[in-house]
């Protein structure tokens, strides 16, 4: 009779570097990285420490326990352990994980870790054990290993492409896409490009394009956000800043005021403006500046 084969344990490996550089207490910064290769039942805790620490999981699997659950993980998941909240995890008896991680500190870190989405009731991150987090962490480890000139400001570079990739793994786990969490975050989105684009000749198909969106889906939750369409809102966005622009620079023609808001057609803009506030820019521009 045939005997089942038995898995082979990989040898514990561990390696870990600290940064080179030290920009102060205060000042956002990653303290050191590392990696290893587990062995069987390795566990760590009940403890708590005074920075982030962020593990991510190459290989195997194991269990992670904070004080509000308890989380089994494998291979492209990814655990956040918060300053002062006691915490344990353990590699798996049989597949021992092996994982990278980083721990930073300093001013803004606990907001960079809100800002990705990590919280005491959301702990965990599941990605792709090939994608841009472990290269990231990897890069980390590198440059303090070698005590590259800069490593330090890299590594603050690589913990936000970490932490965004982080964000955008827990938001497309998590997000309803009808939820008024994401109808507010895709109108913010919305408001923003169109403000910040408004002065060039941009169309509501070049944004829907820019953000990731079809055109269909955005009109209808922008409209119900703002109780507006798309198209109207970047149009009176337009508007509302000439109105500005011909109170307050009377040495630009009607022509050039126009243009700096994004529309080339001067007709145009002259019956919109008509349109929205009743009269001609002309008449409006004389009303406010008589005197």
């Amino acid at each position: 009779m045939n005997q089942p084969l038995k898995q082979t344990v990989k040898p514990a490996t561990y390696m870990s570097a600290a940064n080179p550089d030290f920009p102060g207490y205060d000042v956002l910064r990653v303290l050191f990285a590392g990696e290893s290769q587990t062995s069987p039942s390795h566990r760590l805790g009940p403890k708590i420490y005074d920075f982030y620490l962020f593990h991510y999981i190459e290989e195997g699997s194991g269990v992670f326990r904070t004080e509000k659950g308890t989380y089994r993980l494998r291979s492209g998941s990814g655990f956040m352990i918060e300053p002062d909240h006691l915490v344990s995890y353990e590699s798996d008896p049989e597949t021992p994980w092996r994982y990278r991680w980083l721990a930073f500190s300093g001013a803004g870190a606990k907001e960079l870790a809100r800002e990705a989405g990590f919280s005491q009731d959301t702990p965990v991150v599941h990605g792709s054990s090939y994608g841009p987090i472990p290269e990231a962490l990897g890069s980390i480890l590198a440059a303090f290993r070698e005590q590259q000139e800069g490593a330090g400001l890299a590594a603050l570079g690589y913990l936000y492409l970490i932490m965004a990739e982080a964000k955008r793994s827990l938001v497309s786990g998590t997000a309803n896409t009808e939820g008024e969490a994401h109808i507010q975050r895709v109108v913010k989105q919305m408001i923003h490009y169109m403000t910040s684009q408004y002065a060039y000749p941009i169309s509501i198909e070049e944004m829907c394009s820019g953000l990731g969106y079809n055109r269909a889906y955005l009109s209808r939750v922008f409209k119900k956000g703002t109780g507006m369409s798309p198209v109207t809102y970047l149009l009176k966005l337009r508007i509302d800043k000439a109105r500005y622009l011909l109170r307050d620079r009377p040495d630009l023609s009607i022509e050039q005021i126009a243009a700096s808001v994004g529309l080339t057609d001067p007709l145009y803009f002259s019956r919109q403006f008509k349109r929205f506030y009743g009269e001609a820019p002309s008449t409006y521009r004389r009303s406010v500046t008589r005197g």
